[in-house]
């Protein structure tokens, strides 16, 4: 199954160029065999990112977000995508920190959402390149289900 997933990278001090975590998760969403649909870097500002998350809903199945879900209060990601999407999907970001406190017990720390906007699923991953991909590995098995059912598939 082809998917069609979109990376907005959240960060005032990064550019596309030094956006490891956002090129390491293209190159990991090809080696699955899914499409890329853009990927682009947006300041910590919540109606930046909330823009960017529109635009890409507009083009992707999933929305993977990256970065600004931790506890600076610059970091509004999860905020921003609550004010643009509709449902909450607890169990994925669950799944994620589970996994992560297996490595690093900071990863209570972490105030990423996943919440479905229309029938596109946006997941807030962690900013850091090693937290970005152990936390798409961690998911993306459920991605082609989670397609499957948000176009109106059977388990």
């Amino acid at each position: 199954m082809d998917i069609k997933i979109a990376i907005v990278t959240c960060s005032t001090t990064r550019g596309r160029e030094d956006d490891t975590a956002g090129a390491a998760l293209e190159q990991m969403i090809r080696a699955a065999g899914w499409t890329p649909v853009g990927r682009v870097v947006v300041k910590d500002d919540r109606a930046l990112i909330s823009e960017a998350i529109i635009e890409a809903c507009g083009q992707a199945d999933i929305v993977l977000t990256c970065g600004g879900s931790g506890l600076s209060l610059a970091d509004v990601t999860p905020e921003a995508t609550a004010d643009v999407c509709e449902r909450n999907v607890p169990g994925i970001a669950e799944a994620m920190r589970a996994t992560s406190m297996l490595k690093t017990r900071r990863a209570m720390l972490s105030r990423a959402v996943c919440m479905q906007r229309g029938s596109t699923l946006v997941l807030n991953l962690p900013g850091s390149l090693k937290a970005a991909t152990e936390c798409f590995e961690a998911v993306s098995d459920q991605f082609e289900h989670v397609v499957a059912m948000t176009a109106g598939e059977g388990h």
